[in-house]
């Protein structure tokens, strides 16, 4: 994940863009580029998006994670480990025991 952001980092660099990517305004970014993701799939069940969509959706999912992968940088999150911690957190909000095949959230589960 280390040398995919930092790809992405020189990219934006060579174009001198960091000085429009504050936090904030990548926040932004990365929620527009959310927002594209999900036009694809407007009334559409997910398979017909899928089908119709399909590179598109995976340009805008690029798009995210981009964004996400920038946002993290400049806050100086190492993104892999959150994603572990937020894991172990997940694991112990939703114990496979009182979670499995259920789509009710952590605090509905009994």
């Amino acid at each position: 994940m280390k040398d995919l952001q930092q790809k992405i980092i020189a990219f934006r660099d060579a174009r001198n863009w960091r000085q429009f990517h504050t936090p904030k305004d990548l926040a932004i970014s990365l929620t527009l580029e959310a927002g594209e993701l999900l036009e694809n799939f407007q009334w559409k069940t997910s398979e017909e998006a899928v089908q119709a969509n399909f590179e598109n959706i995976k340009d805008e999912l690029a798009d995210v994670v981009i964004y996400a992968l920038l946002l993290s940088h400049e806050l100086g999150i190492d993104l892999e480990e959150a994603i572990i911690n937020k894991m172990e957190k997940n694991e112990k909000k939703y114990p496979i025991e009182k979670a499995f095949g259920s789509k009710k959230k952590y605090d509905e589960l009994k």
